[in-house]
């Protein structure tokens, strides 16, 4: 086992090799707040990607409602039930030992998945999930359970809340699927992180199903090997013939009606951690505002799609979820600074990667009041560009307003 810097962590962890070097990483951010559980980014990856024999429970992106199934079914339980038994009164985090740069959450004193295996077994803790765990991304989540002669019935929960999560897989920085492959099929593209399965390495061994966290690596029965979400890499690479060679955001980005996502490459040093670079919107949001968080990152992965927490779901569950940055998160999110409230924009407005924005600032229009807090909003310009500095978009904080003239239609 090599020792790595895991940033999230705030230490170093045992991992099976040593990091590789990458230019970029695929990284994400997703608005919690802002979904609707349309699914439509869940069937765009679907009619791309998965939609071929024995791909037919395969979803690589999937939004399924917290706090109750997932999918596979309670994937997350499971997991982190897992490591409680290995690590017991041990997972916890100490906030206190936190760098601004180094370890923005603090120190994670406990074990990671990588640490509670054996390494030699299993390179990574984890579990082969059952086929009826794989059946259904939201079974019996927001439907009825059964039929009676008085209509349908929802099942009833305890939470009077829930939310929805969004995911897909995490490119993690260090991936369980990529230590646990016995064939060494699995690897990093060095040009910009994301993870990839070899065909024709692959022999369906499904140690990386096993050992992905997040299960979001699969098995597929009709080829005999694992498969996963590929990032949309032509997209992001510029070869994709939609994208006149410019780099472009993954179809589940690009498809998603809420807005609540976007997409990015950020720049990484030698040891892991990401580079300074306060005019990525990715790294603003993640490394400046800090209104963004990794989901688990207690086991040790370092994932890179980053979430903004729910406001309204009771800070415990958000904690053990998200780690202890989800309290400074949630209150820039509804107390957001004049930058911030710009770069919030930029989400979903532009199928190209924003590599780098600008803001130009405008005058005060509105002053309100959330939480006891006063707040002046400015209707300030947020710019992007892509990878050559080109101009992609342009879009202001106050929307406009369009009134169509005359009649709509004949009626």
């Amino acid at each position: 086992m090599a020792r790595v810097y895991n940033w999230q962590l705030g230490r170093n962890m045992k991992y099976r090799f040593e990091r590789g070097p990458t230019k970029r990483q695929f990284a994400a951010v997703f608005n919690i707040n802002r979904c609707i559980a349309c699914q439509t980014c869940t069937m765009a990856c679907k009619s791309t990607w998965t939609h071929s024999p024995g791909q037919e429970l395969m979803w690589w992106n999937n939004v399924e409602t917290k706090p109750y199934g997932g999918y596979p079914a309670n994937w997350d339980v499971k997991i982190l039930a897992l490591q409680e038994e290995k690590n017991p009164g041990r997972q916890t985090w100490d906030p206190s030992a936190g760098d601004p740069e180094r370890a923005p959450y603090g120190r994670f004193e406990g074990k990671t998945i990588f640490e509670t295996a054996d390494g030699v077994d299993q390179m990574a803790t984890g579990y082969l999930p059952s086929e009826e765990e794989w059946k259904a991304p939201n079974s019996f989540e927001d439907h009825a359970t059964g039929w009676s002669p008085g209509g349908a019935q929802l099942p009833e929960h305890d939470q009077g809340w829930f939310f929805y999560m969004q995911r897909i897989c995490n490119h993690c920085t260090y991936p369980a699927c990529l230590a646990a492959c016995p064939r060494n099929a699995i690897y990093k593209r060095p040009e910009d992180g994301i993870v990839l399965i070899d065909q024709e390495r692959c022999r369906g061994y499904r140690k990386c199903v096993e050992a992905c966290p997040y299960k979001k690596s699969m098995y597929r029965p009709t080829t005999h090997t694992s498969e996963k979400c590929i990032g949309c890499y032509p997209r992001v690479e510029g070869s994709d013939p939609l994208t006149d060679g410019r780099p472009m955001e993954p179809r589940c980005m690009a498809a998603c009606v809420g807005k609540i996502r976007l997409m990015g490459l950020v720049r990484t040093e030698d040891d892991g951690t990401w580079s300074h670079d306060p005019t990525n919107p990715i790294n603003f949001l993640v490394q400046e505002e800090k209104v963004a968080l990794p989901l688990y990152p207690q086991l040790g992965t370092q994932p890179n799609i980053y979430y903004i927490p729910p406001r309204w779901v009771p800070r415990p569950y958000l904690r053990q979820m998200f780690g202890p940055g989800v309290d400074h998160a949630i209150d820039r999110y509804m107390h957001p600074s004049r930058e911030l409230l710009a770069v919030l924009q930029l989400f979903r407005v532009s199928r190209h990667i924003i590599f780098s924005f600008k803001i130009r600032k405008g005058r005060k229009y509105e002053e309100v009041v959330v939480g006891g807090r006063k707040h002046s909003i400015y209707d300030d310009t947020v710019i992007g560009f892509d990878d050559k500095g080109n101009e992609v978009v342009r879009v202001n904080v106050k929307e406009p307003v369009f009134e169509r003239p005359g009649k709509l239609n004949s009626i």
